[in-house]
């Protein structure tokens, strides 16, 4: 809770609107490659667009004018494609890459140098009043499609994987994948961060995140070969053929498994 306090705080005491709004645009150079201009992003970016119609919606909600705030809303939801709730706290430096799909509830509260890609949801899981949404500290990468449910907090420099579903809370520093979010170690395979230091300490790198699921059908897999070795040695038989190649069930390498051979022994 210490952690949400602190970014509470933090935002609380931010700069002047105009200093956001340029910050907000400057970062958009640092996380997309694709970014030429500034003239580009001001006129064809629709994350850009939700931002600045975020930032001064919320102005208007927290000085109590509720219904400017939600007509403004509703015009950059048409717009952009992207819900914000114009009472959702949003640090500085947020970037919402392609934008389509992006829903930001009412109590959600986002740190600082935040990446979003589309389909992203920060949603409630029940009706009350209260805190109902996620809290998200500072440097945090949500994956494509991903969903974050609940009043939980995610720490600092987490990421989360494409399509993942988080509904409990995350410390810092961690990685989480899949439906429910599992967390897992940082990278696959260990080593520095590629490219953290390119783009101020976010790291994009999608396809390093690993994989739990794939890793305890392998550990199943040598599991089972290991038995029918066991089993081959105590009715004195040869050990079972070694598969040679790779399964075309697994495109990794990793999870090869007789599947040919399976399938014609079942046709």
């Amino acid at each position: 809770m210490s952690e949400a306090y602190a970014m509470t705080a933090t935002m609380r005491f931010s700069p002047s609107l105009w200093t956001v709004l340029k910050e907000d645009l400057a970062c958009v150079f640092q996380r997309d490659p694709a970014a030429r201009s500034r003239l580009e992003v001001v006129m064809t970016y629709p994350g850009v667009h939700a931002l600045f119609i975020h930032r001064l919606a919320h102005r208007l909600w927290k000085t109590d004018w509720r219904f400017s705030a939600r007509l403004l809303s509703f015009f950059g939801r048409t717009l952009t494609n992207v819900d914000i709730h114009p009472g959702a706290s949003i640090g500085r430096r947020l970037f919402i890459d392609h934008g389509a799909g992006v829903v930001i509830g009412e109590t959600a509260e986002i740190g600082d140098d935040v990446t979003l890609y589309h389909g992203v949801t920060l949603g409630g899981t029940s009706w009350n009043k209260g805190r109902r949404h996620p809290t998200l500290g500072s440097n945090v990468v949500v994956g494509a499609g991903a969903k974050i449910l609940g009043p939980i907090t995610v720490g600092e420099r987490v990421r989360v994987g494409a399509n993942s579903v988080v509904v409990k809370d995350v410390a810092a520093d961690r990685t989480v994948v899949g439906v429910p979010g599992r967390i897992v170690d940082s990278f696959a395979g260990g080593g520095p961060r590629p490219h953290q230091e390119h783009i101020g300490g976010i790291n994009l790198d999608h396809n390093l995140l690993p994989d739990p699921v794939a890793k305890s059908i392998a550990c199943l897999i040598e599991r089972i070969d290991m038995l029918e070795r066991d089993l081959a040695d105590l009715r004195h038989e040869p050990p079972p053929s070694e598969h040679v190649g790779q399964c075309r069930t697994c495109s990794a390498g990793d999870l090869c498994c007789e599947h040919e051979s399976m399938q014609r022994e079942l046709n």
